[in-house]
C-alpha cells in the first residue's frame, strides 16, 4: 500500500489557530497602550479559574514558571528544608522534575500506569520517607491522573499536592475539573498546547494567601500591596501613601515571570473558543483511533480512564510488538511529513543520568514507554483529509510488518 499525495505542509503535533477575536483583543491592548497587567489579564485569570472551579488564578510567562513559583510558595509557606523530597512520575516532561531541583528539593520518581501514563497510586507509598513533603501528579497527554487515591495517600501522610496540568485543561475526572484537586495546580498556554498564548502559564489555588504569594513571586517577590499599576488608583490619601511607601518593598526572593496583556488577550479569546478547540482534538483523536484499530496487534492506542474525559492534547502511541522498531516507524512517519515526538523520556536524559545515575531499571513501565512510545498530533488544525493521510502512512508501514 502507498499513502495518498504527500501533504504540502508538515502535519505537526500542535497548532495555534488565531481567529478574528484574538486579533481584535490584541489590537485593543495595543490601542489602549496597556501592555502590563490590565483588564485582559484579570478577565483571563478569573474566567480560567472559574472553568476549573478554583478561587484564584495567576497568569505568568510559562507553565514551567507557574510550577516553579507554586512549589516555591509551598516550600516557603510550610517551612520545608533544602533536600526535602517531592514525588514526581518517572515519565513526564522534564520541567516537572526540574522545578523540584530548582527549588533545592529532591525529586523522587514513581512509576506510571501502563494504560493512562499517570503516576501509579499503587507505587506511591513505597517511595514515601520521613523527608517527603509533596506529591506532584502530572495529567499526561490530556487526561487527569488517578486523583482520588493520590489525594487519600496525601491526606494519610500529611503531604501537599501540586497538580502539573500543563497538558490537560477543561476535562473532568469523577465529576471534578482537572486541576481542582490539590493545594495548587499549574497549566501551560505555550504554542502547541490546548489554548495558546504563545508563551504563558497559570497557577491556580483556593488559598488566598498562596495566590498572593504566587503573584508576588512572579513580580520579583514584591510586597503584595503593589502587584499591579492599578494598585495606585485609590482615593484615600493614607492608603495611597501606604502603597507609595511600599512600592519598592520586596518580601520574597522572587523572579521576573510576568506575562503581558497581549498574551492574556490571546488567552481570553482562545478561552471563549475552547469548546471548538477541545472538540477538534477529541474528534480527530476518535477518528485516528478508528483508523488505527486494524494495527492494534502492533500498537497500544490511547485509553480513556473510566470516569474521566480526555482533551487529547496529543495522540500517544506505544509499540506493543517487540518485532516492530519504534524508531523505524517514527522515521517512516517523519519522512512523509507526519511530525512526531518521543513519549516524554525523562530518566534517560543525559543530565539526569549525570545527576542520578541509571534509574531506568527501577521503573519498568516508564522504561518501556520511553523506549517504545511516541506521539503524533490530533489537534483542531488537522482536517479529515490530513488524518486519512496519517492513517494511510501507518498502513503503508504495517503492510511490510511481520505477521
Amino acid at each position: 500500500m502507498t499513502a495518498g499525495p504527500r501533504p504540502m505542509r508538515l502535519l505537526g503535533v500542535g497548532d495555534a489557530t488565531i481567529g478574528d477575536l484574538e486579533i481584535e483583543f490584541v489590537l485593543d491592548t495595543l490601542k489602549a497602550g496597556r501592555l502590563s497587567y490590565g483588564r485582559y489579564t484579570a478577565s483571563f485569570e478569573q474566567e480560567f479559574a472559574r472553568e476549573h472551579e478554583r478561587a484564584y488564578a495567576v497568569f505568568c510567562n510559562s507553565g514551567t514558571s507557574a510550577l516553579q513559583v507554586a512549589l516555591h510558595a509551598l516550600k516557603e509557606r510550610h517551612g520545608w528544608a533544602d533536600g526535602d523530597e517531592v514525588l514526581v512520575p518517572a515519565l513526564t516532561f522534564i520541567a516537572s522534575s526540574n522545578v523540584v531541583l530548582q527549588n533545592r528539593l529532591q525529586p523522587v520518581f514513581v512509576d506510571i500506569e501502563p494504560l493512562y501514563f499517570g503516576m501509579d497510586p499503587a507505587q506511591i507509598e513505597q517511595h514515601i520517607t520521613s523527608r517527603t513533603r509533596a506529591i506532584m501528579p502530572v495529567h499526561m497527554f490530556g487526561q487527569c491522573a488517578d486523583m482520588e487515591p493520590i489525594m487519600t495517600i496525601a491526606r494519610q501522610h500529611g503531604l501537599r499536592v501540586l497538580e502539573d496540568s500543563c497538558e490537560a485543561m477543561f476535562v473532568r475526572h469523577r465529576g471534578r475539573p482537572v486541576g481542582s484537586w490539590g493545594d495548587a495546580a499549574c497549566f501551560s498556554t505555550y504554542v502547541a498546547h490546548l489554548i495558546v498564548t504563545g508563551v504563558g502559564g497559570l497557577a491556580l489555588t483556593d488559598d488566598p494567601d498562596l495566590a498572593v504569594m504566587f503573584r508576588s513571586l512572579i513580580n520579583h517577590g514584591r510586597d503584595g500591596i503593589y502587584l499591579s499599576p492599578d494598585a495606585s488608583h485609590v482615593d484615600d490619601p493614607e492608603r495611597l501613601w501606604e502603597v507609595v511607601r511600599r512600592r519598592f518593598s520586596f518580601v520574597h526572593v522572587g523572579y521576573s515571570y510576568r506575562a503581558t496583556e497581549m498574551e492574556a488577550a490571546l488567552g481570553l479569546a482562545q478561552l471563549r473558543r475552547k469548546d471548538h478547540i477541545i472538540s477538534g482534538h477529541q474528534r480527530n483523536a476518535a477518528y485516528l483511533t478508528a483508523g488505527l484499530r486494524p494495527f492494534e496487534e502492533y500498537l497500544q492506542l490511547p485509553a480513556v480512564r473510566p470516569g474521566s474525559e480526555h482533551a487529547f492534547m496529543m495522540y500517544p502511541i506505544v509499540i506493543r510488538d517487540d518485532r516492530i522498531a519504534r524508531d523505524a516507524l517514527v522515521r517512516h512517519l517523519e519522512e512523509r511529513r507526519v511530525e512526531t515526538r518521543f513519549l516524554m523520556p525523562l530518566l534517560d536524559q543525559p543530565v539526569y543520568r549525570r545527576l542520578f545515575g541509571d534509574l531506568e531499571e527501577q521503573y519498568p513501565v516508564a522504561r518501556r514507554v520511553t523506549r517504545q512510545g511516541f506521539y503524533v498530533g490530533c489537534h483542531q488544525g488537522l482536517s479529515r483529509e490530513d488524518i486519512d493521510y496519517m492513517i494511510d502512512v501507518f498502513a503503508e508501514f504495517f503492510a511490510r510488518a511481520p505477521r
